[in-house]
């Protein structure tokens, strides 16, 4: 029982220089079991000396001294596995209380080292077990029993240091397994976080679009147009105040979730197919002449998916179309039904002017595009042959 407790912990790792890192007190727990374990077969060979009728005393002496060393040599057992296995096994031959050692190393050498070196020194045990026999002969037992029992002894101490390494071996792999199932849970869950900041920062970037670039054109006319009546003035004064308030609402929003890491529904805006009315009275009032023709059966049905794509398309269409055609018509065409999908055409006018330059990343197609392929469809876009631009998205809608 106290070898046993030897196969629950790895030995501990050699340290700087070769030498082994610090026990713990299992190990010390195991090694002391396997000094007893030595220490309590050696005295079994103490009790064979005894019985040799003429054994010198200076023999008897030296083996016990041998036994001794071999024995107190076990606490080295897990820094020199083959070694310790050939000498004391070398020594087991001559030496009756060095018996117990040699078991116990040989049962190291089963834990800790491949079963060629294992088979060698069991084979060489094996083979010297008639001599040993020879020099100490015991009267109960005559040359084969004595024979078998030392293959069956050896054959045992290999099979059991065998299974304690397989079973260490399985239990370092199990650990390995959890250890890398754990590194990859946590890559996977740091790139689903990232991939949710990235969607909070596209949806963000939508709105944010939408309100600075409504801001931008109505400063832009104030500065162009200063001789424009004080009503319109003021109203123009009124949206940009309104779209800067919003603006920064939301760039707060965008900023609390990315530092808290909250992707709850509530931390972000999560505008659907409903709140399309809203944004386009919100366009008219800006100064944006629009004409919506909408020919969706069950509007009701909608999933809130696909009408925060439709939203996100019309958004970012009103935005270009306000930045590179401010004052022009535009056009706002849906629809489909379930099963056949859902259509959305933006067309607006060509500027009646000048327009002047709005800043831009020059990325909002180009996301608009990639949203329309993440939901299953399609979205393109292009000027139209009589002026203009046109943005046409088809959207799958199941039934």
């Amino acid at each position: 029982m106290g070898i046993r407790a030897d196969h629950h912990r790895t030995p501990p790792a050699p340290g700087p220089g070769g030498r082994p890192a610090r026990r713990g007190p299992r190990d010390w727990a195991a090694d002391f079991a396997c000094f007893a374990v030595a220490v309590v077969i050696g005295l079994t060979g103490l009790d064979v000396l005894r019985q040799h009728p003429g054994l010198p005393a200076g023999v008897a002496v030296a083996d016990q001294v041998v036994g001794a060393l071999a024995c107190a040599a076990v606490w080295v057992r897990r820094r020199y596995p083959l070694g310790f296995a050939v000498a004391t096994a070398v020594v087991a031959v001559v030496a009756q209380t060095a018996g117990g050692a040699a078991v116990v190393a040989l049962f190291t050498l089963a834990v800790h080292r491949p079963f060629r070196q294992v088979a060698w020194v069991a084979a060489f045990s094996l083979a010297t077990a008639p001599l040993t026999f020879w020099l100490y002969p015991d009267p109960t037992l005559n040359m084969l029993a004595a024979v078998v029992f030392a293959a069956v002894l050896l054959s045992a101490t290999v099979g059991w240091g065998m299974y304690v390494r397989s079973r260490r071996l399985l239990l370092e792999s199990l650990r390995e397994r959890a250890r890398r199932a754990e590194a990859e849970a946590e890559l996977r869950a740091a790139q689903a976080q990232r991939l949710a900041r990235e969607a909070i920062a596209r949806e963000m970037h939508d709105v944010l679009a939408h309100r600075l670039t409504l801001l931008s054109v109505h400063a832009g006319a104030l500065e162009f147009r200063p001789d424009a009546p004080t009503a319109e003035i003021a109203r123009a004064a009124g949206v940009i105040r309104d779209s800067a308030h919003d603006a920064l609402q939301d760039l707060r929003a965008i900023i609390g979730v990315l530092r808290t890491g909250d992707d709850t529904d509530g931390a972000r805006p999560q505008p659907t197919l409903d709140a399309l009315g809203d944004l386009l009275d919100e366009a008219r009032e800006g100064g944006t002449p629009l004409t919506l023709d909408w020919r969706v059966t069950d509007p009701a049905e909608v999933p809130p998916a696909l009408g925060r794509t439709v939203y996100r398309i019309v958004q970012e269409c009103l935005t270009n179309a306000r930045k590179h055609a401010p004052g022009a018509p535009v056009t706002v065409t849906l629809t489909g039904g379930p099963g056949e999908g859902l259509s959305v055409e933006m067309a607006n006018s060509a500027p009646a002017g000048p327009v002047p330059p709005v800043p831009g990343s020059g990325q909002g197609l180009i996301g608009l595009t990639e949203r329309a392929a993440l939901a299953g469809g399609r979205l393109t876009h292009g000027p139209r042959p009589e002026g203009g631009f046109r943005v046409t998205a088809w959207l799958p809608w199941a039934p």
